[in-house]
């Protein structure tokens, strides 16, 4: 006969994982993604590393759960802000610009772990995460865009490839600034407006 975990059992399984996925989180948080190691997240989760092995498989599926979260909650607050914005402004440019404002805060409040989301050599199972936060970025302003072009805000335009398009460049701006772990208001500002300039407006194609 198969054996059943019970209720108790589960639970505390359970507790175990969500302790090793914050150990994680926070390791990746204060010291990169090269910088953690099997051993210090399970020391820091209160389990020997024969527990976190129980669990997963081994680093790559480790992070690859805790990039997964991370994205998921960036993307969401980034949505969230958009969508505030787009309600209290009641145009869907300003979603945009607060989705992306938000982000560029949010990753030079947290320089080492969003240095690590963005850039920093990972494993394989981590990078593919990686490359579905990026499309999930992407997605959520190219909603924004999209609306905005059927609203006449901006002129029509691929909004996928728009999105995409600021997507890699809000990466390639904020590498320095959080590999050095500075903190720019200046850099976000020059990113909100290459964001507006690269969506156009009609007043620019009828100049």
């Amino acid at each position: 006969m198969a054996y059943r975990r019970t209720p108790a059992v589960q639970e505390r399984l359970d507790a175990q994982r969500a302790r090793l996925l914050e150990a994680a989180t926070t390791a990746v948080a204060t010291h990169g993604y090269a910088g953690c190691s099997i051993a210090t997240v399970a020391k820091n989760a209160g389990v020997g590393t024969g527990t976190l092995y129980r669990h997963f498989d081994g680093k790559g599926e480790l992070f690859a759960e805790v990039f997964q979260s991370v994205c998921s909650r960036e993307v969401s607050a980034a949505r969230d802000a958009g969508d505030s914005a787009r309600i209290l402004e009641g145009n869907h440019r300003s979603a945009v610009s607060a989705s992306v404002r938000t982000f560029a805060e949010r990753a030079m409040r947290a320089p080492v772990l969003a240095y690590a989301l963005l850039v920093e050599p990972v494993d394989p199972l981590v990078d593919e995460q990686r490359l579905m936060f990026r499309e999930s970025f992407r997605d959520c302003l190219a909603t924004a865009i999209r609306s905005a072009v059927d609203t006449g805000e901006i002129p029509p335009q691929d909004a996928t490839l728009s999105a995409a398009c600021i997507v890699g460049a809000i990466g390639e701006a904020l590498i320095l600034p959080l590999r050095s772990g500075t903190t720019d208001p200046a850099a976000i500002d020059a990113i909100l407006a290459f964001t507006l300039r690269s969506l156009g407006s009609f007043d620019d194609t009828h100049a």
